[in-house]
């Protein structure tokens, strides 16, 4: 969280391929206003539902039961952007490189962080920020004004 500057207050986003929803929760406790949240599988949905209900956040969070791809396709309207999304896709999936390429053709928010392997090739993008902690790289995207 350090990484993207630390203050979240009020801030609209999005944590696709929540899991756990650690990341979301996070941005939560440190001001964001809403978090949706975007997860597929059944295990990390139960978890990721008590996760939200435990902290008593039900009123500034949505869990989205969804394949993050099709989400992005179909849910997103382009005049609600949301400030910011955070993605933690499993590694050497090919998720990270996809979620950047989905993020060039129409931003889904202001700016994109992607957790991935540090050996894990995105496409090659004017403007693309890194910061490499050993075997993990976070990778950042704005939206063009």
């Amino acid at each position: 969280m350090s990484a993207m500057g630390g203050d979240f207050t009020g801030l609209r986003a999005l944590d696709l391929f929540a899991g756990s929803g650690a990341l979301g929760l996070e941005l939560l406790s440190r001001g964001a206003e809403h978090v949706t949240f975007v997860e597929r599988a059944p295990a990390s949905l139960r978890v990721l539902r008590q996760n939200v209900g435990s902290v008593g956040a039900e009123g500034r969070a949505s869990v989205v039961s969804s394949d993050v791809f099709r989400f992005l396709s179909e849910s997103l309207e382009t005049a609600s952007v949301p400030d910011l999304a955070l993605a933690d896709p499993p590694y050497q999936s090919g998720a990270s490189a996809r979620l950047v390429e989905a993020f060039l053709r129409a931003p889904f928010a202001q700016t994109l962080w992607v957790e991935h392997a540090s050996r894990e090739a995105l496409p090659d993008v004017p403007g693309l920020r890194q910061r490499r902690y050993g075997d993990t790289t976070l990778s950042a995207l704005t939206r063009s004004p």
